[in-house]
C-alpha cells in the first residue's frame, strides 16, 4: 500500500493562510541548491582563466635582487606576462593551451645587445639580414642598431619583425648616424650647419628613428653639441662617439645618453682632460698625442669622482669592451660562427686583419696594457653607479664579433674583470630597457611584463655562462625549443653555405677568406680594407 498523502484533499482545497503546500518542496531542495552554489562557487569549480603558455615547477630569476624564486609557474597570454607566482597556486587558477615544463629550469628576461651595426653597401642587406635568426638562436631578443651604410632597409625590418613577417629579435634603430661633411663613413648624415642639423633630425623623425647616432671624424665640435642638443630637444635619446676637441662633461651638458666604447672612460679619467683637449684643438698636438696623453694622465682618484658625477646624470656607457681585447686572427681562423657570416661581410673583416697583421710587438704590448685598463676602469664605472649597455660592435668591419655569439663573449669579459655574475645580466636585461625608458615593459619576469624570456639549464647568477645554450626561448609569446634554436642556425649556415658556392661560381680565382699569410680582399671587401685604413690615417691626421 502506498504511503498516504502528506495533505488531505480537504487541506489542498483550503490551505492555512499562513502556509503555502508548494513551499514544502522548495524548502526540502534549498540545502541542495546552496550546497550546489558553494561548489560552483569555489576554486576548484571556478572556470579557470585562459593563457596561451604556462611554464610549470621553474626557478624565476629575479635579476634585480640577485636571487632566484623556487616552483614558480608563469602564465603568458599573447604577447604578454599574465600571472607569476608558486605553481601551486597558479594552476588552481590558470590554464593554457600549451605547457612548457620548466622543472629544474631557470627562466630569466631575454638579453638586449645594445651596440650592434648592419652594413657593408646594399648588395649586403641580404647578407645582413640573414644575421637576425642569430641573435635570437643565442637568446639575444632585443637589439640597438647603432649605425650603418643600410639605414633606410634596417629601419623597414621593425614593422616586419613586429608582425611577424620577418624572424628577428626587437629592433631599435637610429637610422642613419650624423656626422660632418666629406666623413670617412658613408651612408651617414652629413652636416656642415646648424640649419643642416636641423634638417638631418627632422628627417630621422619622419622616419620615426628611436634615438640618434653621432659620430665625429669630420663633425665640427660646436654642431656635434648643436645637435645633441637640440635632438634631446627633440625628444630623442642620443648616442655618440665624442669628439677629441670636446670634453666628456661638455657632451653630457649637452644632453648626451649614452656614450659609447669604453675609451671614452679614459678620457673623463685623465687628470688634465680638458688641458689635453685644449691642446688638440689648438692645433698643438695630434690625435695620437692627445689619445696617449688621456692614457698617461689616467687618475684613479680623479676617474672614480668623474664616474660618480656620471653616474648622477643618468648617462649610460656601452663598454663593447670584448671587441677591444688583444686580436689575434690566427687564432679565429677556424671559429665554427664563421659559417653564419656571408662572404660579403667576411670581406668587411679584412682592415682589422690586416692592422693586427703590421703591428709591431710594442703595439701588441701596449694594446694588452690599455685593455688591461679597460677591465679596470669597467669595474670602478659600475661601483661607482654608472648604468653599463652590454654591447658587441657586431656586424660588419668588427671582424670575428659574431651577432648573437659575442653578447655572451662580452658578458664573460666583464665577469672575468670582475662584475658579479648579478651585475652582468642588469648590463643585459635591465639597463638597455631603461635607455630607451621602458622598464615597465621589459627586464623581468613579472605580471605585464613582455613574454621575451629565456629558460636556462643552470642558474646565471651563479655563472654568466649559463646563457649560452638556452633550453628554450619564448619571444614575444612564441615559443622556441632548443630543437628550434638549432634549426635557425641550421638554417643561417645553409645560407651562407649557398653564398659561398655562388662566389665560387662566378669567379674561380676568387679568395673567400685567407688569414694566413697576407689576407685578400675582392670587391666590395677591398673597398672597405681600403676605407678603413684611410678611415685610420685620417682620423690620426684630423685628430
Amino acid at each position: 500500500m502506498s504511503a498516504p498523502p502528506r495533505f488531505s484533499p480537504a487541506a489542498r482545497r483550503h490551505p492555512s493562510p499562513d502556509i503555502n503546500p508548494r513551499a514544502k518542496p522548495m524548502k526540502k531542495l534549498i540545502p541542495y541548491v546552496a550546497i550546489a552554489l558553494f561548489a560552483l562557487a569555489s576554486p576548484a569549480f571556478a572556470a579557470l582563466s585562459q593563457g596561451d603558455v604556462i611554464i610549470r615547477h621553474t626557478n624565476v630569476v629575479d635579476v634585480a635582487h640577485a636571487t632566484t624564486i623556487p616552483d614558480q609557474a608563469v602564465v603568458v597570454r599573447g604577447e604578454d606576462i599574465v600571472a607569476v607566482g608558486p605553481d601551486a597556486d597558479i594552476v588552481k587558477a590558470w590554464q593554457a593551451g600549451q605547457t612548457v615544463d620548466g622543472k629544474g629550469r631557470y627562466v630569466m628576461p631575454g638579453l638586449w645587445d645594445m651596440h650592434v651595426h648592419f652594413g657593408g653597401g646594399k648588395d649586403l642587406i641580404p647578407e645582413n639580414q640573414a644575421l637576425l635568426p642569430l641573435y635570437l638562436a643565442n637568446g639575444v631578443t632585443t637589439v640597438r642598431d647603432c649605425a650603418g651604410d643600410i639605414a633606410d632597409a634596417v629601419l623597414s625590418w621593425r614593422p616586419e619583425i613586429r608582425d611577424g613577417k620577418l624572424l628577428g629579435p626587437q629592433l631599435f634603430s637610429s637610422g642613419a648616424k650624423l656626422e660632418g661633411i666629406n666623413p670617412i663613413w658613408t651612408g651617414t648624415l652629413e652636416v656642415g650647419s646648424r640649419e643642416q642639423v636641423d634638417a638631418a633630425l627632422a628627417r630621422l623623425k619622419s622616419q620615426h628613428a628611436d634615438f640618434v647616432k653621432l659620430t665625429a671624424s669630420t663633425l665640427k665640435p660646436d654642431l656635434f653639441l648643436y645637435a645633441v642638443s637640440r635632438a634631446k630637444a627633440l625628444g630623442f635619446k642620443t648616442s655618440a662617439h665624442i669628439p677629441l676637441d670636446v670634453t666628456v662633461e661638455q657632451a653630457v651638458d649637452a644632453g648626451l645618453t649614452s656614450i659609447e666604447h669604453i675609451s671614452y672612460a679614459i678620457k673623463l679619467g685623465a687628470r688634465d682632460e680638458a688641458e689635453i683637449v685644449a691642446d688638440y684643438r689648438a692645433g698643438k698636438i695630434n690625435a695620437a698625442t692627445a689619445q696617449a696623453r688621456f692614457v698617461r694622465d689616467f687618475d684613479p682618484k680623479v676617474a672614480r669622482e668623474r664616474y660618480r658625477w656620471l653616474a648622477s646624470r643618468g648617462v649610460f656607457v656601452t663598454p663593447t669592451l670584448y671587441e677591444m681585447g688583444p686580436f689575434d686572427a690566427a687564432a679565429h681562423q677556424h671559429d665554427s660562427e664563421l659559417k653564419y657570416i656571408g662572404p660579403g661581410l667576411r670581406e668587411t673583416w679584412v682592415w682589422r686583419v690586416e692592422r693586427a697583421q703590421h703591428q709591431t710587438p710594442q703595439q701588441r704590448a701596449a694594446e694588452k696594457q690599455q685593455f688591461a685598463l679597460k677591465q679596470r676602469i669597467l669595474v670602478m664605472l659600475q661601483d661607482a653607479g654608472v648604468r653599463i649597455l652590454a654591447g658587441t660592435d657586431a656586424g660588419f668591419l668588427n671582424s670575428y664579433i659574431y651577432p648573437g655569439f659575442a653578447l655572451h663573449d662580452e658578458m664573460e669579459t666583464y665577469q672575468a674583470a670582475g662584475l658579479t655574475p648579478q651585475q652582468v645580466l642588469v648590463t643585459a636585461t635591465e639597463n638597455g630597457p631603461a635607455f630607451f625608458g621602458l622598464q615597465d615593459r621589459y627586464g623581468s619576469v613579472a605580471k605585464g611584463k613582455a613574454a621575451d624570456l629565456l629558460l636556462l639549464a643552470s642558474n646565471p647568477l651563479k655563472d654568466v655562462r649559463a646563457t649560452r645554450d638556452p633550453v628554450a626561448l619564448m619571444v614575444r609569446g612564441h615559443v622556441y625549443s632548443d630543437a628550434s634554436l638549432q634549426q635557425m642556425l641550421a638554417a643561417a649556415a645553409r645560407k651562407v653555405d649557398q653564398w659561398n658556392q655562388d662566389v665560387q661560381h662566378e669567379s674561380a680565382d676568387i679568395s673567400l677568406w685567407k688569414v694566413e699569410g697576407s689576407a685578400a680582399a675582392i670587391g666590395k671587401g677591398e673597398r672597405y680594407a681600403r676605407e678603413a685604413r684611410e678611415a685610420k690615417a685620417a682620423t690620426q691626421d684630423k685628430q
